[in-house]
């Protein structure tokens, strides 16, 4: 165990489960699970917080659950995912001019670029989450996903920028806090599922990534190693659940069972001549229920999210077998009978299911590589790409240079000097940006930092 790196901890907020994972980098890159719990969200429809009060004790319920598994782990700060019909995105153009144009381009310009984006206009009532840099320019060079060495007059980027409702987002701030936890950071949950379950390669090819939780289907498009396009389906298991309840005439812990049990997302592909029996209610005779009557329901909701998912890749150009990565489906909902068939049909790409293994170690806990369990491990992967950007910059800036060695004692003096006030002007703007206060140096960055880590 790699006792230097910080421990993190995903807190996964959704409308069915929530669940909180801590993990730390082991000496090879690769995530080593110290603690895992998780509790029935009952305060929570369609990713959005409505019940204070049910979120906080399911909070408090999937912690507690985590300590039982590791009494020794210290959690006080969580990266939380945000979902939600009220996400959208839009994008911008933003340029600064350089003053000293012979030096090579630092950090602190690309931050100061960044940090103009949060003056963009949004409409009232809404609130900037994440600001992510999509390809910047310097003076005639273009498409460069990294402008820092570069030298010249003017240097741009276009930007994603993920809005969301200020009172959606306060009441998640709000439960955390009351559970007794600091919102490190707020995570757009298509991005952290997009960073546990997706290698350079996927990148490069260009993916949809598809996260079709209990009450939204997330989406994150890539092309050409950028992020083109993010999206939140207002859809997702507990729609089909409801319709099988409704349809079917059953409870829905019944519907829930028989979905996970016996469903599928093609009518074609069950058997007519099987019937699953439903005992009957106080006395009441017991229901014969046809498998294909209940995949009949199942596929007209699937292919509803489906031609969500298509609409949206066709609004930024890139259906027609743009992607060559395809669709790759994850979240609890992507475990269901011929989805993938479904996907391929709709969207006429590829799909496959996307596990979030690829950045776990060796040992973890089986139950983890599930799904279902992509956010919560993506948001600790969020964590270590602001943590490893930070030290990076942190590294950059207060490298020792070679001194005679009556002058080191000094320089360490001046040094000492200069990080402290360096750490004190980090403290301050920490208190004035609250949770939004994260370098955002995009979602690329963290898979350049896990390629390296690999190395």
């Amino acid at each position: 165990m790699n006792s230097e790196q910080p421990i993190i901890v995903g807190l996964d907020i959704g409308t069915t489960k929530i669940a909180a994972i801590a993990g730390r980098k082991n000496e090879f890159g690769k995530l080593e699970i110290l603690g895992f719990g998780r509790a029935n969200s009952n305060g929570v429809q369609h990713g959005m917080v409505l019940n204070i009060d049910q979120t906080i004790k399911a909070i408090q319920t999937a912690l507690e659950n985590c300590y039982a598994s590791n009494p020794t782990l210290p959690i006080s700060e969580v990266y939380v995912g945000i979902a939600g019909h009220h996400i959208k995105s839009l994008q911008t153009r933003g340029d600064i001019v350089r003053q000293n144009t012979d030096e090579e381009i630092k950090q602190s310009e690309i931050d100061q670029l960044i940090n103009d984006q949060y003056k963009t206009y949004i409409p009232a009532g809404d609130q900037i989450i994440d600001v992510i840099p999509q390809e910047f320019t310097v003076d005639n060079f273009q498409n460069i996903p990294d402008p820092i060495g570069y030298s010249g007059v003017k240097v741009g980027a276009n930007f994603h920028i993920i809005t969301g409702d200020k009172n959606a987002i306060r009441n998640i701030n709000r439960s955390v806090d009351k559970a007794g936890l600091k919102t490190k950071d707020l995570v757009l949950q298509p991005l952290a599922s997009a960073a546990a379950v997706m290698c350079d390669h996927d990148l490069e090819a260009g993916v949809a990534i598809v996260d079709i939780g209990g009450g939204t289907t997330d989406l994150a498009v890539f092309y050409e190693g950028i992020l083109k396009h993010t999206a939140v389906i207002p859809f997702g298991g507990e729609n089909i659940t409801n319709d099988i309840k409704t349809g079917l005439g059953v409870l829905k812990t019944q519907a829930e069972q028989m979905k996970v049990q016996f469903g599928s997302a093609l009518a074609d592909e069950a058997k007519s001549n099987a019937f699953i029996t439903i005992p009957g209610l106080r006395g009441m005779a017991p229901k014969e229920i046809s498998v294909k009557n209940l995949a009949g329901i199942i596929q007209a909701r699937m292919s509803e999210i489906m031609d969500f998912v298509a609409y949206h890749l066709k609004q930024v150009g890139l259906d027609n077998r743009m992607l060559n990565g395809g669709v790759i489906l994850t979240g609890g909902g992507s475990q269901l009978k011929h989805l993938i068939q479904l996907t391929e049909y709709v969207t006429g790409l590829n799909a496959r299911i996307g596990y979030p293994n690829e950045h776990l170690a060796a040992g973890h806990i089986e139950e983890l590589a599930k799904p279902m369990y992509s956010t919560c491990l993506g948001l600790i992967l969020k964590g270590y790409n602001d943590y490893e950007n930070k030290r990076k910059q942190f590294e950059l800036q207060f490298t020792k240079v070679n001194v005679p060695d009556a002058l080191q004692q000094q320089t360490e003096e001046i040094e000492e000097v200069v990080i402290d006030e360096k750490v004190e002007k980090v403290k301050q703007r920490k208190t004035l940006k609250g949770f939004m206060d994260s370098f955002k140096n995009g979602l690329i960055d963290l898979f350049k930092e896990e390629e390296d880590a690999k190395l």
